[in-house]
């Protein structure tokens, strides 16, 4: 299975030069704002793609997810995938996806620490193969431009029960790259830097 991670588009999808694969994997942040009319944009653009299998997720701008589910829902293609706390098992693979991530600003989907946040992560299956979170664990792909890890502590110590085979994330976009611990491979695939400005590349793993 070739997958192809992208994340943070904020609105930029048009300018992504997508490589080929079995699947397309978006980790959160379609739009700018979460509007009707950006998130309607995005779908379009990206039920157009060439996959076999295209699979996405809501991020902390993307309001419309958390505000109005139900409208939210209605505009999705057919030949579109939308997790939100739920899973799929593809030819195999079970993913599951979360937007969920720590407290910042009263941004969407955002949790306190704790309790609060605990209970969105208890609910990540014990025998997923692909967690697409849309923030990224703590420690692990995490730090900002400050130097300030900015990853879940909660997500840390699930992933390190769980060991998923692949991580895909993004959120703190100046923390692109990916990386291999244990049995774990962890992408953040944030493809705009922490300018907004549209930088990296769509990362390719391919999974057996």
């Amino acid at each position: 299975m070739k997958i192809v991670c992208i994340s943070d588009t904020h609105g930029r999808h048009h300018d992504v030069q997508l490589p080929s694969g079995d699947m397309l994997i978006h980790a959160g942040d379609v739009s700018a704002g979460g509007t009707e009319s950006q998130i309607k944009d995005f779908l379009r653009w990206f039920s157009e793609q060439d996959f076999k299998y295209k699979i996405f997720i809501a991020g902390n701008h993307d309001f419309l997810f958390e505000r109005d589910l139900e409208t939210a829902k209605g505009l999705i293609p057919e030949n579109v995938i939308y997790l939100q706390e739920s899973c799929i098992t593809v030819e195999g693979f079970k993913i599951y996806g979360t937007p969920i991530t720590p407290y910042f600003l009263n941004w969407a989907f955002n949790r306190h620490p704790g309790e609060d946040i605990e209970k969105h992560v208890n609910k990540i299956p014990p025998d997923v193969d692909i967690l697409i979170s849309h923030g990224p664990p703590y420690g692990i792909l995490d730090i900002n431009v400050n130097g300030h890890h900015c990853g879940c502590q909660s997500l840390s110590s699930k992933i390190e029960k769980i060991k998923p085979k692949l991580l895909i994330c993004g959120h703190i976009h100046e923390a692109y790259g990916q990386r291999q611990i244990g049995k774990t491979t962890f992408i953040n695939a944030s493809l705009v830097n922490e300018k907004y400005w549209y930088q990296n590349d769509p990362v390719i793993v391919e999974l057996d």
